[in-house]
């Protein structure tokens, strides 16, 4: 029996998804926690501290002008660059949804719901939401960029 090219191509996708189906159904999204290690409360606090990190905001929208009943809260667009050892400090999300994209390097958080860090790198997006209190630490050695959409309750 003789496979075209057309016939060989068809057949090297199909293996290939069925690999990729294999994959996805016993390791963790890239990003997440692997199911094994979830767990509630397992870490409570973490660096209190922000070490060799910017934040700039790149842009906001008041949103009370734009949408009744949020008052007081602004959707925000930042970079953050954290150096090679940099920390993003413990903090929560309870008030405060984000979509962060990891867009160079690497960066790991550590989360109150899981035992181990979670390594997000480049072209990742990670969700914060709330009950999520965690912190960031690039153990990289090239500095991580990341962009960072969150809605935040204005003081």
């Amino acid at each position: 029996m003789t496979i075209g090219f057309n016939g060989f191509v068809r057949l090297g996708l199909g293996a290939a998804v069925g690999a990729a189906l294999v994959l996805s159904a016993s390791t963790a999204h890239a990003g997440e926690c692997p199911a094994d290690k979830v767990k509630s409360g397992v870490r409570t606090s973490g660096e209190m501290a922000p070490k060799d990190v910017t934040d700039e905001t790149l842009s906001s929208i008041d949103l009370g002008k734009e949408i009744a009943g949020f008052d007081k809260r602004s959707l925000r667009f930042r970079k953050l660059v954290i150096q090679p050892g940099g920390v993003v400090p413990w903090h929560d999300h309870t008030d405060r949804p984000a979509l962060i994209l990891t867009a160079s390097g690497e960066i790991t958080e550590f989360r109150s719901d899981c035992s181990v860090g979670v390594t997000h790198k480049a072209g990742e997006i990670s969700k914060e939401v709330k009950g999520v209190m965690h912190w960031w630490k690039n153990e990289g050695t090239e500095e991580a960029v990341l962009y960072a959409a969150d809605v935040k309750h204005d003081e």
